[in-house]
């Protein structure tokens, strides 16, 4: 997840009546088949919305309005409890792994109710995740998830921006740089819905002496967190480590498709579409004739989730498809870049101007990735939130780390597409995750 700024199908059933035999002289009374009682509605889905995001973006002298940013609506609740809170604008990223809500969004009832997770010695846990653009370091709690359908009891969440022994941020998580995503405004969320590639957060890079995941667990007796600390990677109930929600369900748990319907290159205001549980679990979410591209699983030296793009005759095996990011991210010299401190970074050719780059996965087949970028000045400058070829070059944004070998396929690679994710240690009949298809 970077932050700058299908349909369900009807199951149709057929109900036919079968008549009784013939009527003759024994009088004998017609027959008669009952049908069987249809099947329950499917619910392994919520709606999704790329809009302007939560009020509090634009609020005050340094307001804006999120551009590609990916929303659902998400339900906590204290375990065991009805003390529940609906959350709206909840960014759905595929980029990171793991439920993350901002504390000042949460009500005190609510928040208060959140058991924390303690370590060994009984002192509560804290965490830091470092994003592409920076960090969100906070209390790791405990709640009951809903989200559509699908339920999740006793899940470990990430409350960022916490206060107590979390109010102060460890140095060994801020000294990446960029962002310390506390507020809605520095989120450019209410919280971010983390389903990726992986079961949890960190895997077996939080379960030794040397932390290297993307993820850092901190023991945090008050005043302040201290230590780091291990974290058992488990792929079931009870976790440790914050995990994939859709990773937690007790179905439909193998990964997700996003489905959103394509927008004119002008872009709009809005665009709606649905975020599926499970693949190919349901009626509602095969497969199908989808191209599947595997990817790097989490103990691979650069972490899971990522494909080889093949751009401009260069092979760059650290890229990856990430709903969390508001636009392509590559660097290309020949394109012409913007003018303009309010868009700096951002490519702004004269032209629609199509672009050619091809997905490998691991597994060595390719698909397509072709798309038209746009000015971005142009698409910037109007009060539109979905906005199609919205490119810019990572190495001149203020990212706290530029991937290097990489290209960032963000949000508008979604539009007009069914993009599937299915989990590392998850797999769709013999085909085993982590991949990616559409």
């Amino acid at each position: 997840m970077t932050r700058t700024l299908c349909a369900l199908g009807a199951l149709l059933i057929l109900l036919t009546a079968c008549g009784g035999h013939g009527g003759g002289s024994s009088g004998a009374t017609a027959g008669t088949n009952t049908a069987p009682p249809p099947p329950p509605p499917l619910s392994n889905f919520t709606s999704i919305t790329v809009d302007q995001g939560p009020a509090a973006l634009a609020t005050g002298p340094d307001g804006f309005i999120a551009a590609n940013a990916l929303f659902a609506t998400v339900t906590i609740c204290a375990p065991g409890t009805t003390n529940c809170q609906t959350i709206d604008h909840v960014l759905v990223d595929t980029g990171s792994v793991g439920l993350r809500l901002l504390q000042p969004v949460l009500t005190p009832a609510v928040l208060s109710a959140l058991p924390n997770m303690t370590d060994a010695n009984s002192f509560p846990v804290g965490e830091c995740y470092q994003f592409v653009d920076g960090y969100a370091f906070g209390s790791v709690r405990q709640a009951d998830f809903q989200i559509g359908g699908e339920q999740v009891a006793n899940m470990p969440l990430e409350v960022v921006g916490d206060t107590g022994a979390f109010a102060t941020v460890p140095a060994s998580c801020s000294s990446g740089g960029g962002t310390n995503m506390d507020t809605v405004k520095a989120m450019g969320a209410n919280g971010i819905l983390g389903i990726g590639a992986s079961i949890t957060d960190c895997g077996s890079g939080c379960t030794g002496a040397i932390e290297t995941g993307p993820a850092t667990y901190f023991e945090c007796p008050n005043p302040q967190c201290g230590a780091t600390i291990t974290r058992a990677d488990s792929a079931a109930a009870p976790f440790q480590q914050v995990p994939n929600p859709v990773a937690a369900m007790s179905v439909d748990n193998n990964g997700t498709i996003i489905s959103l319907p394509a927008s004119p290159a002008t872009g709009e205001a809005t665009l709606t579409g649905t975020l599926y549980f499970g693949v190919g679990t349901q009626t509602n979410n095969g497969l199908g004739s989808a191209t599947v591209l595997t990817a790097t699983g989490l103990t691979g030296p650069f972490g899971s989730g990522l494909l080889t793009a093949i751009y401009n005759g260069q092979t760059l095996p650290q890229s990856f498809i990430d709903s969390g990011s508001s636009l392509y991210l590559f660097q290309d010299s020949t394109l012409p870049a913007c003018s303009g401190k309010d868009f700096n970074g951002y490519y702004c050719p004269t032209a629609a101007t199509p672009l050619s780059p091809t997905l490998q996965g691991q597994n060595g087949v390719t698909a397509s990735a072709a798309f038209s970028l746009n000015n971005a000045q142009t698409l910037l400058s109007g009060s539109n939130s979905v906005l199609p070829g919205l490119g810019g070059n990572p190495a001149t944004f203020a990212f706290a780390d530029v991937i290097p070998s990489s290209f960032d396929f963000g949000l508008p690679f979604f539009y007009g597409r069914n993009l599937y994710t299915v989990i590392e240690g998850r797999s769709v009949g013999t085909t085993a995750g982590p991949f990616f298809a559409y």
